[in-house]
């Protein structure tokens, strides 16, 4: 592989808004890859990777470059030195790389390795909170999955089409798929592509979905005709896909506390053709109130630490702090008490999130179903999606029943 100038440039531009500025590493991606239009797709995949690579492994390549944050640009040229040496890939005679030691630095890659916080790349809590909660031999299973690239899944929208008939489409697209067992609504491209550019997408024939993600509406058990509220709908995947379940019948209820979250889900229904969505902003607890035990199901995609989404956020893994963890989970335990108010007797209620962490997931659950709140609710079914055992995303999801 040859190395050029101007793309190693823009990753070490990414690099520093991502380490220095705070900045989410998908956006930076999507700004910086919006620079040069000559760029290829090869070019712009080299970027991309490179970048996430190296965020994903910042604690061992930093380790080894023997530098700290906040790194200067010198600093980030001595930490793809690093990416660059244990790649196997020639250096280039650059300035910047002048007098990098390969092998000292294979073979402080060789002794770090041998440690799962270098080896894994996390951060020291992060680490002893997941072998307290995991154990050590589940956990190192779990982060060694979760360092790997995140496949890309999509979920026919049956509102308008069938597997099949996506799949023969993107097909005559050249754009390969897989049917994945156990996911009934799943197509995993077989090749990185740019799936949202194509005219099936702008159709609304599918959506770019984790097949874990892709569990969560199907577990709420919903049927056409109810009233379902989606309580923390965000951008609305799960909503969607709970309107095609519904088969378009019914009444669908989208909440969140973010307006322009609600934006994009109007515009994503309108492309799916789900009519029967109606979004809600929570600014009080009058909306929650007017829907006291009157839905069929609730759905809580709760706010959480996003432990089991790594793969695409590698980023979250730096920005997380026991205090964050600590907000977080209250978050939780309020959401599970005032939106379980919604569900009417003999209703179901989905507790969700994508976190392998258990005070985050099953814990919750438990030490809600103690309260007076949760006292008229029963334990259907837990499942547990794990990145080590599944290969996707890491997902908890939990239904009750009020009695």
């Amino acid at each position: 592989m040859r190395l050029h100038r101007n793309l190693v440039f823009a990753v070490i531009d990414a690099l520093n808004m991502i380490f220095n500025q705070g900045e989410y590493a998908d956006k930076v991606v999507e700004k910086v890859l919006r620079r040069d239009k000559r760029w290829g797709s090869r070019d712009r995949g080299f970027i991309a990777e490179t970048t996430y690579e190296i965020v994903r492994y910042k604690r061992l390549y930093q380790e080894i470059a023997e530098v700290k944050t906040p790194f200067s640009r010198a600093d980030l040229f001595r930490i793809i030195g690093v990416w660059i040496t244990l790649r196997g890939i020639p250096l280039p005679e650059w300035e910047q790389f002048k007098n990098t030691p390969a092998r000292r630095i294979k073979g402080k890659f060789d002794e770090l390795a041998k440690i799962r916080k270098f080896r894994e790349a996390v951060p020291d809590w992060l680490d002893e909170l997941g072998v307290q909660s995991l154990g050590k031999e589940r956990w190192s299973r779990e982060l060694a999955a979760l360092n790997q690239q995140a496949a890309v899944v999509l979920r026919v929208n049956r509102l308008k089409t069938d597997l099949d008939a996506l799949q023969k489409e993107l097909s005559a697209l050249k754009i390969p798929t897989t049917r994945l067992k156990g996911y009934e609504d799943a197509l995993l491209l077989e090749q990185r592509t740019d799936v949202f550019k194509t005219p099936l997408f702008k159709k609304g024939w599918f959506e770019v979905q984790d097949a874990s993600s892709q569990l969560v509406a199907p577990f709420l058990q919903v049927e056409p005709g109810q009233l379902v509220v989606d309580a923390c709908a965000g951008a609305g995947g799960k909503s969607l896909h709970l309107a095609a379940l519904m088969e378009n019948k019914g009444q669908l209820l989208a909440l969140d506390i973010y307006d322009y979250k609600l934006k994009q889900l109007k515009l994503r229904a309108r492309r799916n053709g789900v009519h029967n969505l109606e979004s809600r902003l929570i600014q009080n607890t009058k909306v929650i109130k007017r829907l006291n035990k009157r839905a069929d199901r609730v759905l809580i995609d709760a706010p959480c630490t996003g432990m089991g989404v790594l793969r695409r956020n590698p980023d979250a893994k730096w920005k997380l702090n026991p205090e964050f963890l600590e907000r977080v989970t209250a978050i939780q335990r309020q959401i599970l008490e005032d939106y379980s108010k919604m569900v009417k007797p003999g209703g179901k209620i989905v507790y969700a999130t994508c976190s392998i962490l258990p005070r985050e997931n099953e814990e919750q659950v438990q030490e809600f179903l103690k309260k007076d709140s949760g006292s008229g609710f029963v334990l259907e079914e837990e499942k547990h999606c794990s990145p080590a055992d599944d290969g996707f995303d890491g997902f908890y999801m939990a239904r009750l029943r009020r009695k």
